[in-house]
């Protein structure tokens, strides 16, 4: 090689390097900056629902139009009410004489409304209503366009252009189902006979398929692109000026077939009213669903409308909904849910709970209420805000997490025993709680043995403490020692100071003590171990009953010990520990975790064991376990990211020092309603998705992970792809949401 070619050969490799050294040092840049939220504002939709009156006819809302003050007016099936902005009461504006059922309303541009109703054709303008001279009930459209007001109905088709009504003689079909401008002095009409498009010129009718999805079209409305898109059976036609250009059906989003309304609103989507709720399309070709009584007052929607707020109003049979919007920041959104969990969902000494309503889906009319996993929830809560006093040094955390550990602890103090713990404890003078004492037969006995041979009969699961004060309940379950130990670990590694550090160690010791001294079972004050809280050898190793539970409650065991050696450093622990790790295979009985046979597998050990990964991995220092439990957890969590569940994503990120799954956590955090009751949420009615069954312990599942916003509303032992459920008469307590979101400005994830 001569000196020239050698020369160059050597620029050419420094060029080299120099583009690879930039390409590498901007990747990691780029990384990081995608592993960060940095908290802004976003829009955050809630709902308020507006019942017209006790009865269904007055709830039965046809069409809906807000007036030039943002009043809202509806025709229901008891005629012409309307609601000033700032009320949520309802006036008749019809009289007694003319009262009867109305099927349109309308805004024009002078701001006069009119109202379409069983025998005419009303307006109303400053106080003044006058029944219009020509078109003959009833009126079931109205269209308020630039060149005058259009009325329609079975009996004909009128148009005022400011001289009177005069009656259009072309024949259309009178099934008139909605009416809007075409914007150049025209109609377009959705009749049950198809697609009208009327102008002074003539009369063009669309019903062929290759005109509309189907002859029977019930909404319309013109996009910002100037195109039609015409609702009715079968989804949704998309029409340019002269063809078809598109079709949007279930498997497009479209929740149901039945398409029910169109409309157009203020932020360039396009509000698709279904039979089974809204779905709305972005520009983008996005789209999101609506539905359930979360959102409306009925799944199926009538007519909607847009205020100059933005706001939508919905006309549902049971009612009126507006969805609303304000621009919210997740610490905003933070300061909300905190401040409904003191309110209603922190009850004393301070257990963090669900509250009940006493009326269905009515927050006013809540009351706490005793649960079996209050000691669990709380260990939630007290983890919560042991990282809320890590990112804020707040007094207030430090103290709220001092009493949620004081709760816990008294669970175990309540029992007078040597280490066992209540599921939770209710003040003496409750009469009305869940599971109360009884007996049973011998037969019954019989029966529920033969279903379950691990049935444990437990006649008295109340009890009353030695000072006379609560009642505690027994039979306390694994969920509960999982919990508890998840928010010890937090609450020991985050707040306490020394003393407090020994508090909690004394604490965990009394429990684990009282395992080891049971062959590590939890034992009751009947002197045998509760139904769940089984982690001896004896019985998980040598018990094929207990089969289903060996390798979940091998882990769940390993981690209960490890912790107390942690926090005490006695050596009794880590020799306990490595005998079962050594003498009864628990290493190897936990690395069947992530295999767990599916007629065994329920979505809510997941969670439990996600507990209980923090311990394992921050508190083992053995180099070849430790990288026993790193490998689990990320084969663990490879099976777990479809779940796009933000409290598992962030215990990962904690537990393995990784940053991942960012960008899902904060969609459900960002996309989470600030309605926290539980509304029922049946997605089978639904054609957009299918139905699967998969062979686990669960109910049916939905093939596609539903968003936040129309899921049910969750504690984490939920399974986020359940079909179907919910209670109206439960507000869940949103720790859910603050624990995630406090690990992420932990983890410097969200800032």
């Amino acid at each position: 090689m001569n000196g020239h070619a050698e020369r160059f050969l050597k620029k050419c490799l420094l060029l080299l390097s120099i583009v690879l050294v930039a390409a590498c040092k901007k990747e990691p840049r780029e990384e990081i900056a995608n592993l960060v939220y940095q908290d802004k504002p976003f829009i955050q939709e809630f709902h308020e629902a507006f019942p017209v009156g006790d009865g269904t006819v007055e709830n039965e809302v046809r069409s809906i139009a807000p007036d030039q003050e943002s009043n809202i007016w509806i025709a229901s099936a008891a005629g012409i009410f309307k609601k000033n902005k700032e009320s949520r009461e309802w006036t008749n504006m019809i009289s007694s004489g003319d009262n009867g059922p109305a099927y349109a309303v309308a805004c024009d541009q002078n701001g006069t409304m009119w109202l379409g109703t069983w025998n005419g054709l009303f307006s109303y303008r400053a106080g003044e209503l006058k029944k219009a001279n020509g078109p003959q009930g009833p009126i079931s459209a109205i269209c308020a366009a630039k060149e005058g007001l259009y009325a329609l109905g079975p009996n004909g088709f009128w148009l005022n252009q400011g001289k009177g009504f005069q009656k259009i003689n072309d024949i259309i079909s009178r099934s008139v189902r909605d009416v809007i401008s075409d914007e150049n002095k025209g109609l377009w009409i959705a009749t049950d006979v198809g697609l009208y498009h009327w102008t002074k010129n003539g009369l063009n009718h669309y019903y062929q398929t290759d005109a509309l999805i189907s002859g029977y079209a019930k909404g319309l409305a013109l996009d910002g692109n100037n195109k039609l898109w015409v609702g009715g059976l079968g989804g949704v036609t998309i029409r340019g000026l002269d063809k078809k250009e598109k079709e949007l059906k279930p498997e497009n989003g479209i929740p149901s077939i039945y398409v029910t309304t169109v409309r157009y609103a203020p932020d360039s989507s396009m509000w698709v009213g279904t039979q089974a709720g809204i779905v709305r399309y972005k520009p983008d070709g996005s789209h999101s669903l609506r539905f359930s009584r979360r959102w409306l007052m009925d799944d199926q929607v009538n007519k909607i409308a847009f205020d100059k707020e933005g706001t939508a109003w919905i006309a549902t049979p049971k009612g009126v909904s507006a969805i609303r919007k304000r621009a919210m920041t997740l610490a905003q959104k933070s300061d909300f849910f905190y401040d409904i969990l003191m309110k209603r969902h922190i009850r004393a000494p301070w257990i963090a709970g669900q509250a009940h309503l006493r009326i269905p889906g009515d927050t006013t009319s809540w009351q706490p209420e005793d649960d079996d996993n209050d000691g669990e929830y709380t260990g939630n809560y007290l983890a919560m805000e042991s990282f809320r006093y890590a990112v804020t040094k707040s007094p207030e955390a430090k103290a709220n997490a001092a009493k949620a550990f004081s709760f816990l602890k008294l669970l175990q103090e309540v029992t007078d025993t040597d280490g066992f713990f209540a599921r939770t404890i209710v003040p003496a003078h409750w009469e009305n709680v869940h599971d109360g004492n009884r007996t049973f037969t011998e037969r019954e006995k019989a029966d529920e043995l033969v279903k379950e041979p691990r049935f444990k009969p437990v006649e008295v699961r109340w009890h009353k403490s030695k000072d006379g004060k609560w009642l505690w309940k027994g039979d306390t379950s694994s969920d509960e020692m999982c919990g508890h130990m998840f928010g010890y670990y937090f609450y020991y590694t985050l707040v306490a100071d020394t003393n407090e550090k020994k508090v909690i160690a004394a604490h965990v010791a009394r429990i684990v003590d009282h395992l080891i001294k049971n062959n590590l079972n939890l034992v009751d004050v009947d002197g045998t171990h509760t139904r769940w809280s089984v982690w001896s050898p004896d019985k998980l190793n040598r018990d094929p009953e207990w089969l289903p539970d060996r390798n979940q409650n091998s882990m769940e065991v390993l981690a209960f010990i490890k912790l107390a050696y942690h926090v005490t450093g006695d050596k009794k622990y880590e020799n306990e520990y490595l005998r079962l790790i050594k003498e009864e295979n628990y290493l190897q009985n936990m690395s069947e975790v992530t295999n767990q046979n599916p007629a065994w597998f329920i979505y809510f050990d997941i969670v439990l064991q996600a507990y209980l990964y923090p311990i394992m991995l921050k508190c083992e220092k053995d180099p070849e376990r430790l990288k026993f439990y790193k490998d689990h957890l990320n084969t663990w969590f490879e099976k777990r990211k479809a779940d796009h569940n933000p409290l598992i994503n962030f215990i990962y990120c904690y537990s393995s020092g990784q940053k991942t799954e960012l960008n899902n956590s904060i969609d459900f955090l960002v996309d989470t309603p600030l309605d926290l009751i539980d509304w029922p949420i049946d997605h089978s009615k639904r054609e957009d998705i299918k139905i699967v069954r998969t062979p686990v312990l669960e109910d049916q599942q939905v093939n596609a992970l539903q968003p936040a916003s129309v899921r049910m509303t969750v504690r984490w032992d939920k399974n986020p792809w359940t079909l179907a459920g919910g209670n109206p008469q439960v507000e869940r307590e949103p720790v859910f949401w603050l624990l995630p979101y406090w690990m992420g400005r932990y983890m410097n994830m969200i800032k």
